[in-house]
């Protein structure tokens, strides 16, 4: 059986992590949603477009082209830009495009169009509300904002990015607030998916977790054919 799994969460909840060895396990494909409204900001700030401006914003998104490859890494118009969209600006202008109208149409039409033949995995903050209502499996993941703002600080340090706990803090509650009340397609839990705290779980627990839920839904449509 061909399924799709949606995960959503706020910023640094452990989405991409866990999906990625989802994907791994199941032999899904996964598409980090996120990385491809990094894309948008990346082409923003290159352009030198103020970030609220939608209707600037609307106008280039016809020239902006994003490609996953079989390595994940991600490319904006044939540019390998992987290494490029991490960072606090870049992410905190792509919470900020995220809220406009059209940046969320145009990408949630081609996240869409990718999951339509099933079998992918897609995480973000809309992905079992909006991009993915029909999905077979729908996780939620959640965890604490201070534990969430020093798992990001972690990776930041292994990256030499430099910046402050407090920063990290600070951006993490900036984010969760503009994502939680943006107009369209805000972040929030669909009404049957499957909530999961990751404050004091490993990786290989949530992992387990998970596992079990699309396990049983598995066995359940085996039944049922």
């Amino acid at each position: 059986m061909k399924l799709n799994i949606a995960i959503d969460g706020p910023s640094s909840a452990g989405k991409s992590t866990i999906a990625k060895a989802i994907a791994r396990k199941y032999h899904l494909t996964h598409i980090d949603t996120g990385a491809m409204y990094r894309c948008v900001a990346l082409a923003v700030k290159r352009l030198s477009i103020d970030s609220e401006n939608e209707i600037k914003i609307e106008e280039i998104l016809p020239s902006i082209n994003i490609q996953f490859d079989e390595n994940e890494c991600i490319y904006l118009n044939n540019e390998n830009v992987t290494d490029f969209i991490r960072g606090e600006e870049i992410s905190w202008i792509a919470s900020t495009i995220s809220k406009h109208f059209s940046v969320r149409s145009f990408l949630v039409a081609q996240q869409q169009t990718i999951a339509s033949e099933k079998g992918y995995i897609l995480d973000g903050r809309d992905i079992g509300t909006v991009v993915l209502p029909n999905a077979e499996v729908k996780i939620f993941l959640t965890a604490d904002p201070s534990l969430r703002a020093n798992r990001r600080f972690l990776e930041y340090q292994s990256k030499d990015i430099e910046c402050s706990f407090e920063e990290v803090f600070e951006d993490i509650k900036k984010r969760d607030f503009q994502d939680s009340n943006r107009v369209n397609s805000p972040l929030e839990k669909a009404s049957d998916a499957i909530e999961i705290d990751t404050s004091v779980l490993s990786i290989d627990e949530v992992l387990t977790m998970i596992s079990l839920i699309i396990d049983s839904k598995l066995k359940g449509e085996e039944n049922h054919d």
